[in-house]
Parts: structure tokens; sequence; C-alpha cells
């Protein structure tokens, strides 16, 4: 297939890369060309693509640990050559430059790879989780018009995600190709392959481009990347929100990079940080705070699970030095044991929730500095810094990240700002803070202000430390359940459990649980007995991720209402905070 790089890349020319960027322009709204300009003459935004800077970064520290996890490494050089040649394969397969790739794979080596080799060859991946099911990602796919899917091969025993790849493929006729990564220690066999003539061709990951010259390869790359541009989409990020509808966040090259470039400098990451990460490494924070903040410095990414325990024998034997941890591992985390198996940790960043103090104290303990994250996959970062007095760093989430990035707090639903220090809606936007969603022209106009601010949903103030302004989160308006860092949309499961025939009316609300944070909990009115394993049966046939699932379901004879009416929700999640006997 080698005729096919320069066939699919060379449509993509000067000419060709504009019709994609004109494209992508009417999907996803562009930065307004005024402040387009004040980011790049301030000089946060580069005229690099990904791929290219990583590719620099590899020339600087060709020798050093780019990448490692439980069952390998890779070096920044050669990190930096097999992502070329597997997107070099990509393209030699077929795709072409602004194609959209789904990813649905765990923290693995491979996962860089792959993220990276896209970048080279000019596509585009779009983030998912692997624990979505076929409910999600028909959706996903739908809206991003997927060209090729990236999966795992899965152990026996465990969802066969090849297989939902293939069911997915079947309602997305848009992609072609199902790109898999073997599992840890080697090839293992696949599910054998759909009879149907139009089925998606399945390829492993690691054999793409082996079989082309070195000269083609860089070629490829070299076109790929002239095709696409430091302005064009880099990644479509996945939103949580209010609705069932899915929402892609169009995160573009050089902001998305600056993104990740400034947080490592505001930590103060150099090449011999060993930054150590557990959350779903394809996340917006996986993708920002470990894979490109890592890389964009120099620093060693290693790469654990979300298994905070069995993560750590591979955080202590590379010696980490930083770590991002969210709330579904605070608990393991603050085990003495834990931090007692890590003595060159010098900083930890903690996220999702407010941070209990008994453990800030024992991180303090130890002499270890400690702070605060919060951000979204829609851009806005606000962190603690390394000289916040300690009351800021765990009261607050400190301050924003870019010095060019705006905050305004206003009366939710309006644009007017609230006095100072009291509660209002977050709104911000800044220079990788997006301007809209992609392909959703309708939620943008209720998602931004007239001016261009993101209405974020989240309740936020300021508070003054040392003289110093910082901002708090105190809740949020959107209705979305937290599930260990994983946002749930309320509606979505109500209108799902909705349509099963013996449900009248249904309500799903948060209900706090010590580890995770929070879990999903229905009020249901319904004609008979309708308990958690209905619920839950029901979801299952649906295809519905199942981290989505009820995990408490209540019967009632009517849901309460307001004075005018409208479902009392605040009502509800005071019920499910305090069940009462039996639960």
């Amino acid at each position: 297939m080698t005729d096919v790089v320069g066939a699919a890349v060379g449509a993509h020319g000067a000419a060709g890369a504009a019709v994609v960027r004109d494209e992508e322009s009417v999907l996803a709204p562009p930065f307004p060309a005024v402040r387009a300009a004040a980011y790049r003459s301030a000089g946060c935004w580069g005229e690099r693509t990904i791929g290219e800077e990583l590719s620099a970064s590899a020339a600087l520290h060709a020798g050093r640990t780019a990448v490692v996890d439980a069952h390998g490494r890779l070096t920044y050089a050669e990190l930096d050559a097999v992502t070329d040649r597997v997107g070099a394969g990509m393209l030699d397969a077929g795709l072409v430059p602004g194609d959209r790739v789904l990813f649905q794979v765990t923290n693995r080596l491979e996962s860089v790879v792959a993220w990276y080799a896209c970048q080279k060859a000019g596509l585009v991946p779009v983030a998912t989780l692997a624990a979505h099911r076929e409910h999600e990602m028909r959706a996903i796919g739908a809206l991003s018009a997927a060209r090729a899917y990236v999966v795992e091969i899965t152990p026996a025993g465990t969802t066969d995600l090849v297989a939902l790849a293939r069911n997915v493929a079947g309602d997305v006729p848009s992609v072609g190709w199902i790109l898999t990564i073997d599992p840890p220690g080697g090839p293992a066999p696949v599910t054998a392959a759909p009879a149907a003539e139009d089925a998606p061709l399945t390829l492993p990951l690691a054999s793409l481009g082996a079989g082309l010259p070195a000269d083609a390869v860089a070629a490829a790359v070299r076109s790929a990347q002239a095709a696409r541009g430091p302005e064009s989409i880099a990644a479509l990020q996945l939103s949580g929100g209010t609705t069932g509808a899915p929402k892609l966040i169009p995160r573009r090259h050089n902001e998305y990079w600056y993104n990740a470039l400034a947080y490592a400098r505001h930590l103060g990451w150099t090449a011999e940080t060993k930054v150590a990460h557990l959350i779903p490494i394809i996340h917006n924070a996986g993708i920002v705070c470990a894979t490109h903040a890592s890389h964009a410095v120099g620093a060693t990414l290693v790469l654990g699970t979300p298994d905070a325990r069995a993560s750590l024998p591979l955080l202590a034997r590379e010696g980490t030095t930083f770590a991002l941890v969210g709330h579904a591992h605070f608990a393991a985390v603050g085990e003495p044991a834990f931090l007692d198996a890590l003595p060159t940790l010098d900083g930890l960043l903690l996220s999702g929730t407010k941070v209990p103090d008994d453990l800030f104290e024992e991180i303090e303990r130890r002499g270890i500095w400690s702070g605060q994250l919060f951000g979204m996959g829609e851009g806005l970062f606000c962190l603690s810094r390394r000289d916040d007095p300690r009351e800021a760093r765990l009261r607050s989430v400190g301050r924003v990240l870019s010095p060019l990035d705006e905050i305004r707090i206003c009366y939710p639903g309006s644009e007017q700002q609230v006095a100072a220090g009291e509660i209002g809606e977050l709104c911000c936007r800044g220079p990788y803070t997006i301007p809209g969603y992609y392909a959703a022209p309708e939620r943008n106009t209720e998602a931004f202000t007239s001016d261009g601010f993101y209405r974020t949903g989240d309740l936020a103030r300021w508070q003054d430390f040392d003289g110093e302004p910082h901002l708090l989160i105190e809740g949020r308006i959107k209705d979305v359940i937290n599930r260990g860092g994983e946002k749930i949309n309320a509606e979505e499961v109500e209108l799902l459990l909705l349509s099963h025939p013996d449900v009248a009316e249904v309500a799903v609300v948060a209900m706090p649980d010590p580890r995770l944070g929070e879990r999903p909990c229905a009020y249901v009115v319904s004609g008979r007995a309708f308990g958690v394993g209905d619920a839950q049966e029901w979801l299952a046939g649906l295809g519905v991720a199942k981290y989505k699932w009820p995990e408490r379901v209540e019967r009632l004879d009517v849901l309460p209402r307001t004075k005018v009416g409208k479902l009392n929700k605040a009502l509800l999640r005071q019920m499910a905070a305090d069940p009462g006997p039996g639960h």
C-alpha cells in the first residue's frame, strides 16, 4: 500500500489542507482573530504541531526515558521513531490527515504510542473510556464521523473490546479500520472477523509501517504535518454535561501543547522529573498533565493504572518525584505504607473534590509539597503554586495557569458578575479554553457568553490568602454525578431508565461515597417492585457503561416537587445522603 501514502497525503497539500481547515472551522468555531493574535504575540501559541513538538523534545533528550509502564519503556529517540513508523503505517493503510480515530484503551505504553502516531499522521484522536459500551461508542463515533478505532485486545473473561468495536462499526459505517493493541506479553488471538464484505479491516497497531523504508516514513510524516498545521484540531476530548447527547471538545495543536507546557513550568518540572500518572491516560488530564506535560520538558512519564496500590511497585522502582491523584486514590495515598514506599516523592497534586484535612496533614508531615488542581477538558486550569501558603493550598484550587486566562463569576444563566467574594457561576476564556464545541451550534449559544466566556456550570468564589485572591469551588449547577472522577449525566441515565416499560417517572441524583466521592442513586415511580437489579439489567441490555448504572434504587409513589411544580432534586439529594435504616 506504499503508494497510498503519497496519494493520501498529496491530496492534502496546500489546497487540500485549506479544505480540511475550512471544514474544521465550520465544525468547531475558531478563536476570534483578535484574541488569537494576542495569544501568538504573547508567546503562548507556537508554530509546531504536537507531532513536531515531540520530535523537537526527542532531539534534546534522545537517550532519556520518555515513558515507562509495568511492561516496558521507551527512550525519547525510540518513542519518536516508533510513532513516525506507526503514523506512516496508518497513512499507508488508507487513512488521510484530518480523519478522526476513536480511542478505547487503558494506561499502556502502547496507548501513548498510538496517540503520538495519530499526531504524526495528522489524524485526530477521539478520546473515550475503556468503560464505555455500545450506547456511548455509537453516539461518539457517529458524531465524530470516525474513520478508525484503536482498541485493546482484552483478556478472556473480560469485555471483548474488539468485538464491541465491530458491533459499533456496524452502526457507524464511517469506521473502516480497527487497530488493535496486543495485551501485555505479546500477541493474542483476535475474535473472528465478521463475514460481511464491508466489515472494517482489523490490523495490529504494532505491525503498521513495518515494511516501509525509512525515507518513505519520513516523507509521509513530513507531508502529514504540513497538511495540518499548528491551529488545526489535534484531538477531540469528551465532555461531561447536563444532557445525554455527547459533546466533543476540539483541542488545537498549539493551544493544547501550551496548556501542557505551562502546567509543567508552573510546577517546576525539568528533565529530571519523574511523573507518576494513575488517572486514565486518554482523559484530558492524562494528556495534558502527564503525556504532553512530561514530554514538553523532557521528563519521564511513569504510567501506572487507576489501581494505586497495584501501581506502587512501579512508582517506587522508577523513583517517582511527582504525582497527580484523583479522589478515588485518596484512601490509598493516605496510607503510611504508600508514602513510605516513595522516598523520592516531593510533590503531590490532588484533584476531583475537596481535600480531607487528615490526608493533607499526612502528606505535609512527610515534607512532601501538596496542592490542588481544578481543570476541565474545555480548557481552564487553576492550581496551587509552590509558594502558596499552606491554608491556600488546603482550602482553594489556587490561581489560573496562564497570565492570559480570564475569569468572571456571574449570576447563573446571566452575564452579570456577582460582588467580590460571593458565589456564582465560573465563566472563563483564555489561550487554551475552547471557543466552542465540535458540531454543536445550538449548544454553543447556551454554553458561551456573548463575548466568548465559557459557562462551566461550576459554582465558585474568590477568597484572599495572604492578600492574594484564590479560587474556591463551591459545587455545581450542572446535574452531574462525579463518580471517582468519571462524570455521569443524570439526565442521560434518567432517559434510559424511562425507556423501561415499568418506569413512569425517575430522578437520578448523587449519593455521597467515602471512596469515590459520589455514586448514582435512582428514585423511581413504578407500578411494580423495581429495584437496583432491574435498573442495572435494563441498562446492561442497552449497552450502557457500568459506571453509569445506579447503585441504589428507591421506589416512591410520587417524586417530590417544589411549590412551583419543579422536581425537587435538592430534597432527593438530602434523602440519598441520609438514607435511614436499612442502607
